[in-house]
């Protein structure tokens, strides 16, 4: 079996895509031509790699698995334009980060307006998802760089990506105005409190936190919103944990903050595939975020 990588490209945009007509727009090329394409693969293959239905098409088994190297080659590619590019065209190009959002609030925009100061050429773009989510982009060849986090080391399911660690921040206990400090009880002192909890990864570190002290939390509220956290802290609604990024980003002023080691520390880095370090665009942007970084650390 001999696969064209063209075709293995146009499968993934109709995979992506979900129809071959959207797959055709995208494309810019005529859907006929894109079916052609498809039906050779296809034959290649030897078997059907989408399902076609009046609601679209879906991979196979084997589409599903060819799709994944798809997305390989794709990301592959893109690294190979950047580093072309830097080259033969003299220019930066393009770099896309996707970061999770207390990140994106704080470091990132200090990161990118730094390298559009000195690389004005070089086209950042930027979304925004949890770490889960993030590093399944760059994995996808969707996204370069995922800023990313994970409690008391990098974050679970890292895959075949390289981990660059940038700073590590405490974990901080948030309570109503008013209420007096854990004390020597630490932690177990709230043990019949109502908490909130975070994301997956923040209320699965809270609950690893509260049954290290002997209790398991009653979680009354769940939000991924610091700022929605903060105001039902403030209200009296329960109490929770947030990270110094966090509490950065947005410091609500009717809200006690409390220091306590026992809740542990986040580890802040950045994941990306093997060897996209050398992309100068990528590079330069890294550059930049270990440079915000060590600036946030000497304040």
């Amino acid at each position: 079996m001999s696969l064209d990588p063209r075709r293995v490209l146009i499968f993934r945009e109709v995979a992506r895509q979900g129809s071959i007509s959207a797959a055709a727009r995208a494309l810019g090329w005529t859907q006929p031509a894109v079916s052609q394409h498809l039906a050779r693969i296809e034959r290649d293959v030897g078997g059907p790699l989408l399902l076609r239905g009046p609601s679209g098409a879906t991979p196979t088994e084997a589409g599903v698995a060819l799709l994944r190297r798809a997305d390989v080659l794709a990301a592959e590619l893109h690294a190979a334009e950047e580093e072309l590019a830097a080259l033969t065209q003299l220019r930066a190009g393009r770099v896309r980060l996707t970061a999770f959002p207390s990140a994106a609030a704080t470091l990132v925009p200090e990161a990118i307006g730094a390298l559009a100061v000195d690389h004005p050429e070089i086209e950042v773009g930027l979304d925004e998802a949890e770490p889960p989510e993030a590093m399944a982009a760059v994995a996808a060849g969707d996204s370069d760089l995922a800023l990313v986090f994970g409690y008391d080391g990098p974050p679970e399911a890292m895959g075949l990506l390289t981990w660059q660690p940038m700073l590590d921040e405490p974990v901080h206990l948030v309570v109503p105005p008013g209420w007096r400090g854990p004390g020597r009880r630490g932690l177990a002192a709230l043990a019949d409190a109502d908490w909130i909890g975070g994301c997956v990864r923040c209320r699965s570190h809270l609950v690893a936190c509260c049954q290290a002290a002997g209790f398991s939390p009653t979680l009354r509220h769940t939000t991924d919103d610091y700022v929605v956290v903060q105001n039902l802290v403030a209200r009296g609604l329960g109490v929770t944990v947030l990270p110094a990024s966090a509490l950065a980003a947005y410091r609500h002023p009717d809200v006690r903050v409390v220091d306590l080691p026992a809740l542990g520390r986040r580890h802040i880095g950045l994941a990306h595939r093997h060897g996209a370090e050398a992309v100068p665009a990528t590079a330069a942007l890294i550059d930049r975020m270990r440079e915000v970084v060590a600036t946030a650390e000497r304040r």
